[in-house]
Protein backbone atom coordinates (compact mmCIF):
# COMPACT_ATOMS: atom_id res chain seq x y z
CA UNK A 1 0.00 0.00 0.00
CA UNK A 2 2.96 2.40 0.64
CA UNK A 3 4.76 1.97 -2.35
CA UNK A 4 1.23 2.12 -4.47
CA UNK A 5 0.23 5.82 -2.53
CA UNK A 6 3.83 7.15 -3.26
CA UNK A 7 3.96 6.03 -6.70
CA UNK A 8 0.28 7.52 -7.09
CA UNK A 9 1.65 10.87 -5.00
CA UNK A 10 4.58 10.57 -7.31
CA UNK A 11 2.63 10.59 -10.91
CA UNK A 12 0.11 13.47 -9.41
CA UNK A 13 2.82 15.71 -8.82
CA UNK A 14 4.84 15.47 -11.72
CA UNK A 15 1.48 16.28 -13.81
CA UNK A 16 0.48 19.37 -11.79
CA UNK A 17 4.00 20.44 -12.02
CA UNK A 18 3.74 19.89 -15.50
CA UNK A 19 1.11 21.92 -15.54
CA UNK A 20 2.33 24.48 -13.79
CA UNK A 21 5.40 24.99 -16.14
CA UNK A 22 3.38 25.46 -18.86
CA UNK A 23 1.51 28.78 -17.75
CA UNK A 24 2.15 31.98 -18.48
CA UNK A 25 5.34 34.03 -16.15
CA UNK A 26 6.49 37.56 -15.84
CA UNK A 27 7.81 39.55 -13.24
CA UNK A 28 4.73 40.79 -11.60
CA UNK A 29 2.60 37.35 -11.53
CA UNK A 30 4.73 36.52 -8.74
CA UNK A 31 4.64 38.34 -5.52
CA UNK A 32 7.51 38.44 -2.99
CA UNK A 33 7.75 40.67 0.65
CA UNK A 34 11.20 41.10 0.39
CA UNK A 35 13.70 42.28 -1.82
CA UNK A 36 12.13 42.10 -5.65
CA UNK A 37 11.99 40.34 -8.12
CA UNK A 38 13.34 39.82 -11.96
CA UNK A 39 12.08 37.88 -15.06
CA UNK A 40 14.49 36.67 -17.33
CA UNK A 41 11.67 35.70 -19.45
CA UNK A 42 12.17 32.04 -21.58
CA UNK A 43 15.51 31.89 -21.63
CA UNK A 44 16.82 30.37 -24.97
CA UNK A 45 19.04 27.05 -24.94
CA UNK A 46 20.63 24.68 -27.76
CA UNK A 47 20.88 22.51 -24.73
CA UNK A 48 16.99 22.27 -23.50
CA UNK A 49 13.57 23.95 -24.05
CA UNK A 50 13.17 27.33 -23.21
CA UNK A 51 13.56 27.83 -19.48
CA UNK A 52 12.04 30.74 -17.48
CA UNK A 53 14.30 32.23 -14.89
CA UNK A 54 13.88 34.95 -11.85
CA UNK A 55 16.54 36.47 -10.07
CA UNK A 56 16.04 37.67 -6.85
CA UNK A 57 17.63 40.82 -5.18
CA UNK A 58 18.12 41.95 -1.62
CA UNK A 59 16.30 45.47 -0.78
CA UNK A 60 20.00 47.01 -0.78
CA UNK A 61 20.67 45.90 -3.94
CA UNK A 62 23.61 46.64 -5.39
CA UNK A 63 25.09 47.97 -2.22
CA UNK A 64 28.01 45.28 -2.70
CA UNK A 65 30.50 45.10 -5.29
CA UNK A 66 30.29 41.09 -5.78
CA UNK A 67 27.24 39.07 -4.50
CA UNK A 68 27.00 35.13 -4.00
CA UNK A 69 24.73 33.48 -6.61
CA UNK A 70 22.57 30.67 -5.26
CA UNK A 71 21.15 29.21 -8.61
CA UNK A 72 18.38 27.38 -7.59
CA UNK A 73 15.90 24.64 -9.00
CA UNK A 74 12.31 24.01 -9.47
CA UNK A 75 11.53 28.12 -10.00
CA UNK A 76 8.05 27.65 -9.93
CA UNK A 77 8.34 26.96 -6.10
CA UNK A 78 10.39 29.21 -4.88
CA UNK A 79 8.94 32.49 -3.79
CA UNK A 80 4.76 32.70 -4.22
CA UNK A 81 2.78 30.28 -2.73
CA UNK A 82 -0.50 31.28 -5.10
CA UNK A 83 1.55 30.85 -8.28
CA UNK A 84 2.59 26.59 -7.06
CA UNK A 85 0.28 24.08 -7.95
CA UNK A 86 0.54 22.60 -4.53
CA UNK A 87 -0.18 26.65 -2.76
CA UNK A 88 3.34 26.18 -0.85
CA UNK A 89 6.77 27.70 -1.55
CA UNK A 90 10.30 27.62 -0.10
CA UNK A 91 9.70 30.86 0.92
CA UNK A 92 13.18 32.04 -0.36
CA UNK A 93 12.71 35.78 -0.06
CA UNK A 94 11.50 35.84 3.45
CA UNK A 95 13.82 34.17 4.22
CA UNK A 96 16.84 35.10 2.84
CA UNK A 97 15.48 38.94 2.79
CA UNK A 98 15.58 37.79 6.92
CA UNK A 99 18.88 36.47 7.13
CA UNK A 100 20.23 39.09 5.59
CA UNK A 101 18.40 41.77 7.49
CA UNK A 102 19.22 40.86 10.78
CA UNK A 103 22.31 40.39 9.66
CA UNK A 104 23.32 36.85 10.49
CA UNK A 105 25.12 36.13 6.99
CA UNK A 106 28.00 37.91 5.99
CA UNK A 107 27.70 37.65 2.83
CA UNK A 108 25.04 39.54 0.46
CA UNK A 109 23.82 36.93 -2.34
CA UNK A 110 21.17 36.92 -4.94
CA UNK A 111 19.14 33.34 -6.27
CA UNK A 112 18.85 32.67 -9.68
CA UNK A 113 15.41 30.39 -9.81
CA UNK A 114 15.45 28.11 -12.75
CA UNK A 115 12.05 26.66 -13.74
CA UNK A 116 11.88 23.14 -14.11
CA UNK A 117 10.88 21.65 -17.39
CA UNK A 118 7.59 19.61 -16.44
CA UNK A 119 7.34 16.62 -17.85
CA UNK A 120 11.02 16.71 -18.62
CA UNK A 121 11.94 17.30 -15.22
CA UNK A 122 13.03 13.78 -14.00
CA UNK A 123 15.17 13.25 -16.99
CA UNK A 124 17.04 16.73 -16.35
CA UNK A 125 17.67 16.04 -12.81
CA UNK A 126 18.28 12.67 -12.84
CA UNK A 127 22.42 12.39 -12.43
CA UNK A 128 22.90 11.12 -16.21
CA UNK A 129 26.62 9.33 -15.80
CA UNK A 130 25.31 7.24 -12.45
CA UNK A 131 22.43 5.67 -14.97
CA UNK A 132 24.51 5.20 -17.54
CA UNK A 133 27.19 3.21 -14.98
CA UNK A 134 24.14 0.80 -14.58
CA UNK A 135 24.06 -2.66 -16.94
CA UNK A 136 21.73 -2.18 -19.84
CA UNK A 137 19.35 -4.55 -18.83
CA UNK A 138 19.49 -3.09 -15.64
CA UNK A 139 18.84 0.51 -16.87
CA UNK A 140 15.59 -1.16 -19.56
CA UNK A 141 14.00 -2.62 -16.48
CA UNK A 142 14.10 0.60 -14.91
CA UNK A 143 12.87 2.06 -18.14
CA UNK A 144 9.59 0.26 -18.19
CA UNK A 145 8.92 0.20 -14.94
CA UNK A 146 9.15 3.89 -14.58
CA UNK A 147 7.05 6.07 -16.99
CA UNK A 148 8.81 9.58 -16.47
CA UNK A 149 12.37 8.00 -17.67
CA UNK A 150 10.72 5.51 -20.24
CA UNK A 151 12.84 5.30 -23.29
CA UNK A 152 13.70 8.54 -23.77
CA UNK A 153 17.55 10.03 -23.35
CA UNK A 154 18.41 11.60 -20.17
CA UNK A 155 19.24 14.91 -19.58
CA UNK A 156 20.93 16.24 -17.26
CA UNK A 157 24.46 16.52 -18.45
CA UNK A 158 22.47 19.26 -21.39
CA UNK A 159 20.58 20.77 -18.36
CA UNK A 160 24.25 21.36 -16.59
CA UNK A 161 25.58 22.72 -19.71
CA UNK A 162 22.48 25.12 -20.14
CA UNK A 163 22.96 26.60 -16.17
CA UNK A 164 26.97 26.84 -16.79
CA UNK A 165 27.55 27.90 -20.80
CA UNK A 166 24.18 29.54 -21.22
CA UNK A 167 22.75 31.42 -18.03
CA UNK A 168 25.37 31.53 -15.92
CA UNK A 169 27.55 33.69 -18.29
CA UNK A 170 23.97 35.87 -18.48
CA UNK A 171 23.71 36.34 -15.19
CA UNK A 172 27.45 37.33 -14.75
CA UNK A 173 27.07 40.20 -17.21
CA UNK A 174 23.49 41.51 -15.85
CA UNK A 175 24.12 41.44 -12.38
CA UNK A 176 26.93 42.70 -9.53
CA UNK A 177 28.25 38.77 -9.22
CA UNK A 178 31.44 36.97 -7.48
CA UNK A 179 33.49 34.50 -9.99
CA UNK A 180 34.78 32.90 -7.15
CA UNK A 181 33.16 29.15 -7.13
CA UNK A 182 33.04 29.11 -3.43
CA UNK A 183 30.56 32.07 -3.34
CA UNK A 184 28.94 30.14 -6.73
CA UNK A 185 26.19 27.59 -5.16
CA UNK A 186 23.70 25.28 -6.29
CA UNK A 187 20.66 24.30 -3.98
CA UNK A 188 17.25 21.98 -4.74
CA UNK A 189 15.40 19.17 -3.42
CA UNK A 190 14.31 16.15 -3.99
CA UNK A 191 15.18 15.04 -7.18
CA UNK A 192 16.12 18.83 -7.43
CA UNK A 193 19.01 17.72 -4.91
CA UNK A 194 20.55 14.90 -7.30
CA UNK A 195 21.00 17.04 -10.06
CA UNK A 196 22.53 20.03 -7.13
CA UNK A 197 25.09 17.46 -5.75
CA UNK A 198 25.75 16.43 -9.61
CA UNK A 199 26.60 19.80 -10.52
CA UNK A 200 29.04 19.70 -7.68
CA UNK A 201 31.04 16.62 -9.12
CA UNK A 202 30.56 17.69 -12.42
CA UNK A 203 31.57 21.19 -12.53
CA UNK A 204 33.62 21.73 -9.16
CA UNK A 205 35.38 24.73 -10.66
CA UNK A 206 32.13 26.57 -11.07
CA UNK A 207 29.69 25.44 -8.17
CA UNK A 208 31.99 25.36 -4.79
CA UNK A 209 28.96 24.96 -2.67
CA UNK A 210 25.63 22.82 -2.98
CA UNK A 211 22.79 22.12 -0.33
CA UNK A 212 20.74 19.02 -1.06
CA UNK A 213 17.45 18.66 0.75
CA UNK A 214 15.75 15.67 1.22
CA UNK A 215 17.74 14.20 -1.81
CA UNK A 216 15.89 11.61 -3.88
CA UNK A 217 18.22 8.99 -3.31
CA UNK A 218 16.18 6.06 -4.24
CA UNK A 219 15.81 7.76 -7.94
CA UNK A 220 12.08 5.98 -7.84
CA UNK A 221 9.40 4.99 -4.76
CA UNK A 222 10.97 1.71 -3.61
CA UNK A 223 13.70 0.38 -1.81
CA UNK A 224 13.19 -2.93 -2.65
CA UNK A 225 15.27 -4.45 -5.72
CA UNK A 226 16.50 -1.27 -6.15
CA UNK A 227 19.81 -0.42 -7.31
CA UNK A 228 19.98 3.23 -8.05
CA UNK A 229 21.16 3.59 -4.95
CA UNK A 230 24.40 1.67 -5.78
CA UNK A 231 24.73 3.45 -8.88
CA UNK A 232 24.77 6.57 -7.42
CA UNK A 233 27.07 5.65 -4.94
CA UNK A 234 29.30 4.58 -7.58
CA UNK A 235 29.35 7.74 -9.06
CA UNK A 236 30.04 9.93 -6.20
CA UNK A 237 33.59 7.39 -5.26
CA UNK A 238 34.45 7.96 -8.87
CA UNK A 239 33.66 11.88 -9.33
CA UNK A 240 33.38 13.59 -5.64
CA UNK A 241 35.97 16.13 -5.54
CA UNK A 242 38.35 15.61 -3.01
CA UNK A 243 37.82 17.72 0.18
CA UNK A 244 41.32 19.22 0.30
CA UNK A 245 40.61 21.44 -2.70
CA UNK A 246 37.81 22.64 -0.66
CA UNK A 247 33.78 23.09 -1.46
CA UNK A 248 30.86 22.75 0.90
CA UNK A 249 27.98 20.20 0.66
CA UNK A 250 25.25 20.80 2.79
CA UNK A 251 22.48 17.12 2.93
CA UNK A 252 19.11 17.12 5.26
CA UNK A 253 16.20 14.51 5.38
CA UNK A 254 12.77 14.87 7.21
CA UNK A 255 11.57 11.49 8.53
CA UNK A 256 7.85 11.47 7.28
CA UNK A 257 6.34 10.50 3.73
CA UNK A 258 8.88 10.30 0.96
CA UNK A 259 11.69 11.19 3.15
CA UNK A 260 11.30 7.60 5.22
CA UNK A 261 13.30 5.91 2.15
CA UNK A 262 16.38 8.25 2.82
CA UNK A 263 18.34 7.69 5.64
CA UNK A 264 20.20 4.75 4.83
CA UNK A 265 21.35 5.89 1.49
CA UNK A 266 22.24 9.33 3.27
CA UNK A 267 24.32 7.09 5.84
CA UNK A 268 26.90 5.36 3.00
CA UNK A 269 26.79 8.87 1.28
CA UNK A 270 27.88 10.49 4.77
CA UNK A 271 30.74 7.73 5.50
CA UNK A 272 32.20 8.08 1.51
CA UNK A 273 32.45 11.63 1.49
CA UNK A 274 34.20 11.09 5.30
CA UNK A 275 37.21 9.30 3.62
CA UNK A 276 37.45 12.32 1.14
CA UNK A 277 39.28 14.76 3.06
CA UNK A 278 36.51 17.01 4.44
CA UNK A 279 36.52 18.66 7.27
CA UNK A 280 33.56 19.06 9.74
CA UNK A 281 33.29 22.79 8.60
CA UNK A 282 32.56 21.77 4.83
CA UNK A 283 30.27 18.84 5.34
CA UNK A 284 26.56 19.61 7.14
CA UNK A 285 23.89 16.65 7.62
CA UNK A 286 21.00 17.34 9.30
CA UNK A 287 17.66 15.06 10.42
CA UNK A 288 14.27 17.01 10.88
CA UNK A 289 12.04 14.83 12.71
CA UNK A 290 8.55 15.45 11.85
CA UNK A 291 9.49 17.09 8.49
CA UNK A 292 7.69 15.68 5.27
CA UNK A 293 8.83 15.54 1.85
CA UNK A 294 6.80 19.15 0.54
CA UNK A 295 8.20 22.59 0.05
CA UNK A 296 6.80 23.84 3.83
CA UNK A 297 9.18 21.57 5.16
CA UNK A 298 12.31 23.09 3.24
CA UNK A 299 10.85 26.58 3.44
CA UNK A 300 11.18 26.58 7.42
CA UNK A 301 14.46 24.65 7.26
CA UNK A 302 15.62 26.89 4.40
CA UNK A 303 17.78 29.15 6.85
CA UNK A 304 19.89 26.32 7.94
CA UNK A 305 21.17 25.60 4.34
CA UNK A 306 21.37 29.42 3.27
CA UNK A 307 23.73 30.01 6.39
CA UNK A 308 26.16 26.98 5.99
CA UNK A 309 26.46 28.05 1.95
CA UNK A 310 27.03 31.69 2.62
CA UNK A 311 28.91 32.07 6.69
CA UNK A 312 32.91 31.46 6.39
Amino acid sequence: MLQFLLKYWLLITGLLIALSCNQTEDATSYKVTSGKLEALGNVPSKYITPRQVHVWLPDDYPEADEYAVIYMHDGQMLFDAAQSWNGQEWKVDEVLGRLLTEPKLQRKAIVVGVANGGELRHREYFPQKAFEMMDAGVQNNIRSEYEQLSDQELLADNYLKFLVEELKPIIDKKYATSQDKDLTCIMGSSMGGLISLYAYCEYPEVFGRAACLSTHWTGIFSNVSNPIPDALLAYLDQHLPEGGAGGRMYFDLGTETLDTLYLPHQMRVDSLISKRDYSRNQIRTRIFKGHKHDEASWASRLNIPLSFLLNP
